[in-house]
């Protein structure tokens, strides 16, 4: 089973299809989360993402391998961004391939909701007049 792990500047949309791409794969599924432009009634400027980078990719590590146990994948995709983003920018993405499209979807999903919930990476939303940093993570 193959693995990306990504934490980075930046992250690049356009490969994630030849990344995730398998001969045995039936399936692949892909969330991308970006930064939305509204929270709470209040119009967000930015986004800032920090992450304590080795111990974030170790935790990545055992989510996709929790996933592997659960699921028959023949890929697994996991990028996170850092730094400043603006409305629109993708910040996470999280994908799977596999034979059959059900183990896709249901890893996928695992991977997104486990990655917010464990992974060492802490989010600063921006506003006109204030900043805020959200506790969604450990």
């Amino acid at each position: 089973m193959e693995r990306i792990i990504q934490i980075s500047e930046s992250i690049d949309c356009t490969t994630i299809y030849e990344e995730l791409s398998h001969p045995d794969s039936g399936g692949i599924c892909v969330f991308i989360g970006t930064v939305r432009q509204q929270t709470n009634n209040e119009e967000v400027t930015s986004l800032f993402f920090e992450s304590y980078e080795s111990m974030a990719i170790s935790e990545i590590e055992k989510i996709i391998d929790e996933a592997t146990q659960k699921w028959a994948l023949n890929k697994v995709i996991v990028k996170h961004a850092v730094g400043s983003k603006k409305p629109t920018e993708p910040v996470v993405v999280v994908g799977a391939s596999s034979a059959h499209r059900d183990a896709c979807f249901e890893a996928c999903r695992y991977l997104i909701d486990t990655l917010k919930q464990k992974v060492p990476i802490w989010k600063k939303e921006f506003f006109k007049n204030k900043s805020v940093w959200v506790s969604a993570h450990p």
